[in-house]
């Protein structure tokens, strides 16, 4: 009977063993871009990083840059990821995170007004579809969101055209959230975030979406680490297991294979290097 309790006690050893590793692991405490906790696509991914590693993942900021950027600065997180831009690398600069690395990408648009005067509904080469609104001189909002400049300033390059003339309007809404309608008003077509669209987060005001589905038209997000000088605190262990998950395969093929088991759902979020963009 006690080699019979032995031989139990040892097949179970190693299973009790990984529960306590798994109970010691602190949560890692993340800062999301709130587009992709709007869509559901991060707690899928939360759950699916703690299945193939025991890290608990807590939540603790989702929304507009600035509350993540906020959050990290309080000293809140172990892990921020937003959009590459200047608030990103600023945060590195500062020595508040480091190791930023692509991981994921998200698409912009082109929403037009129904009638269409340029032409360019259905197209998915936004280029092309800058180059047609150029030469029938149908008016453009310059928007001055920093992602669709960057996105814009892009396509105008690999279109060959420098956008000038009166038909370039001046974006002059209130507030970025805006930009659509203002567009509206002047019959225009203008370059805007496909989730805040599909979300409602910029009413679309009678615009339509006319060109997407262009690989140029996607942008970066970063995801960077706590920095343990500022934050000695932080809980770098966790922060790291979940940088090297979501820039390794594990979190690439997580988002390959997201969007193939929701097909319903509009395709929003691409792996970092799922293909080559040009510039």
């Amino acid at each position: 009977m006690n080699l019979r309790l032995t031989f139990i006690a040892g097949l179970l050893c190693p299973f009790v063993a990984l529960a306590a590793d798994a109970a010691k692991k602190e949560p890692v405490r993340v800062a999301v871009i709130g587009g992709m906790t709007l869509g559901g696509m991060w707690p899928e991914l939360e759950e699916k990083f703690t299945q193939d590693t025991g890290w608990p993942v807590e939540l603790v900021a989702t929304g507009p840059k600035a509350i993540l950027t906020q959050a990290l600065k309080a000293g809140l997180v172990d892990l921020i990821t937003l959009h590459a831009s200047d608030e990103a690398t600023e945060m590195i600069a500062n020595g508040f995170a480091k190791d930023s690395l692509p991981w994921a990408r998200n698409e912009h648009c082109i929403m037009g007004p129904a009638d269409d005067p340029a032409g360019i509904r259905g197209m998915n080469d936004g280029a092309a579809a800058l180059k047609k609104i150029a030469l029938s001189k149908s008016p453009f909002i310059d928007f001055m969101g920093p992602g669709s400049r960057e996105v814009s300033h892009r396509l105008w390059q690999a279109a060959g055209v420098e956008p000038k003339g009166d038909w370039v309007l001046k974006d002059e809404s209130s507030v970025p959230q805006a930009v659509v309608e203002f567009a509206a008003t002047k019959k225009a077509y203008v370059i805007v975030g496909r989730i805040p669209i599909l979300k409602g987060k910029i009413p679309s005001a009678g615009m339509e979406v006319m060109v997407q589905g262009d690989p140029v038209m996607r942008r970066p997000y970063v995801v960077m680490i706590a920095s343990e000088k500022k934050f000695p605190q932080s809980n770098q262990a966790g922060g790291k297991a979940l940088h090297t998950w979501m820039t390794g395969e594990p979190g690439q093929a997580f988002l390959r294979e997201y969007f193939t088991r929701k097909p319903d759902e509009p395709h929003l979020f691409y792996p970092a290097m799922s293909e080559v963009v040009k510039p």
